[in-house]
């Protein structure tokens, strides 16, 4: 809304801007795990190599979350957004030159720092645009352009390498953050909150502990908990949580968390996010390692996720509208539960039936839960903060996405070499695709059972992980659901509930 509190007449083609500078970061990351295989045999990637290029842009991304909606917030959400997109672009179109993997890995590292500044603008931008009213509506089409771009991208990077070069991965980006730059900046308008002290401290604080979580995170795998990075990040971590509180002037509200929406919502996506972790990764190799899937066919294969996710997005904002996000949560959480049951019964000879139904049940419960969740807890965010708010809700899910795909990588790759045969060759006992290289049947179809039952192990982890995120959130987020003379109420009782830890703050647009 505007200064005057009226609705910004072109709200909705603010809402195309923000979906495109999403959705590029969306595609970057899906497509990018079709192309490795080709991009590291053609300039000569190792396997350390190869976990840097994925990595180094993670890491990046979560440490420099909290600083980007903090700068978004003082200097202007747009002005951010725009600089990251730029960056992004730029760094995809440099790595079409690149001839190594030192100079992947570097731009990797730039797209990394792009994708921190856009990411938290998009948000929040989208709460200061979009009234409570039409709240869930817009976030529900950001979620869904989202989802189809985690869909889709798969699809589109192996069409690409099929007919050009892993290079085109990169330059698919340049198109759409030309598009995004341009409508921005005809389309969106300026946000920023009122200009207040600036707090360096606590974003070097908080860049260094995030990035030394993740980092550990990244590495717990191979070499486990006790490394340098765990005790920098509870050191940073835990300097920036006191800096946070004694300042006159914190980069972060942790204030937020006192809000029950907000950290109920926060912990319920981080844990969601860890049970998702590792499944996009999973299903792939089992669709090409274990049914023979090609990467187009297996990115096709995704098409029942992103169709529900759809309809689940439709419906969720109509429920939530009726009885409250809370309820809406709960539901597609527990939906999503029954998804990853049904996964822990695939085997070697299943096929495709259970997946495909498995992952139309993910993308309703995901399409219900998600935008819900992210609904409630930004809904507790003041205008003024929210770009470090939103990044905030960015860097919890982060963490979240790392702490998966490391737990759930780790089990599945324990897992598999257990369940090896003794003699296997090394290249074989820890990667299933080391065994199809090899091309020996008889240990191929030991392989592909060891997989899948490694799998198995990996979704109960998941249906865990969202089982207890759907009962943190039943038992701490309250009912948003507005209530007849709600309004009237509270005006007439304002100043009167301060005290109250359950009260919600109200938005300020």
């Amino acid at each position: 809304m505007n200064a005057l509190g009226t609705r910004d007449p072109r709200r909705w083609w603010i809402l195309v801007v923000l979906c495109l500078s999403s959705l590029v970061l969306v595609v970057d990351s899906m497509a990018l795990t079709v192309a490795v295989p080709v991009m590291t045999e053609e300039i000569g990637a190792s396997a350390q190599d190869t976990q840097w290029i994925l990595d180094s842009y993670i890491l990046v991304f979560a440490g420099l979350l909290l600083t980007s909606g903090s700068l978004g917030d003082r200097f202007g959400r747009r002005k951010v957004m725009l600089i990251g997109l730029v960056l992004f672009g730029a760094a995809s179109l440099t790595a079409i030159w690149c001839t190594t993997p030192g100079e992947v890995i570097a731009v990797r590292i730039a797209m990394g720092l792009g994708g921190a500044l856009v990411m938290p603008s998009t948000l929040s931008i989208l709460i200061t645009v979009f009234d409570e009213d039409e709240r869930g509506r817009a976030m529900a089409a950001w979620s869904s352009v989202a989802m189809l771009g985690l869909v889709g991208s798969p699809v589109l990077g192996g069409v690409l390498i099929d007919h050009f070069s892993w290079q085109s991965i990169f330059l698919l980006n340049v198109p759409v953050v030309a598009l995004a730059i341009a409508a921005g900046l005809t389309l969106m308008p300026e946000s920023k909150a009122p200009w207040q002290k600036a707090d360096p401290l606590g974003a070097v604080l908080s860049a260094a502990g995030m990035t030394a979580l993740v980092w550990w995170i990244i590495e717990l795998p191979q070499h486990g908990i006790w490394t340098a990075a765990l005790p920098l990040a509870i050191v940073s971590l835990a300097g920036f949580v006191i800096w946070e509180n004694i300042t006159t002037s914190p980069m972060v509200p942790l204030s937020l968390f006192k809000h029950r929406n907000f950290s109920g919502g926060s912990l319920s996506l981080a844990l969601v996010q860890i049970g998702n972790g590792g499944l996009l990764l999973v299903l792939t190799q089992y669709l090409q390692f274990v049914l023979g899937y090609s990467p187009v066919k297996a990115g096709l294969a995704f098409l029942p996720l992103a169709v529900t996710a759809l309809i689940g997005n439709g419906i969720g904002v109509k429920i939530a509208a009726k009885y409250g996000n809370r309820w809406v949560i709960l539901a597609g959480m527990l939906v999503m539960v029954t998804c990853f049951a049904l996964l822990t019964t695939v085997s070697a000879d299943s096929g495709f039936t259970v997946p495909a139904v498995a992952l139309g049940l993910l993308g309703l419960g995901a399409g219900l839960a998600m935008p819900a969740a992210v609904a409630a807890l930004m809904g507790t965010i003041p205008e003024d903060k929210a770009g470090v708010g939103s990044a905030l809700n960015d860097t919890v899910q982060q963490a979240g996405t790392a702490l998966g795909i490391a737990i759930l990588g780790s089990l599945l790759s324990s897992g598999f070499a257990n369940r090896m045969p003794e003699g296997t060759p090394e290249q074989a006992k820890h990667s299933i695709a080391g065994a199809v290289a090899l091309g020996d049947i008889g240990l191929l179809t030991s392989a592909r059972e060891a997989f899948t039952a490694a799998m198995s192990t990996t979704f109960t982890v998941s249906a865990v992980g969202v089982l207890a995120a759907a009962l943190l959130a039943a038992l701490m987020m309250r009912d948003d659901r507005p209530k007849p003379g709600a309004a009237a109420e509270t005006t007439a009782t304002e100043g009167t509930n301060e005290g109250e830890t359950d009260r919600e703050p109200e938005l300020a647009v």
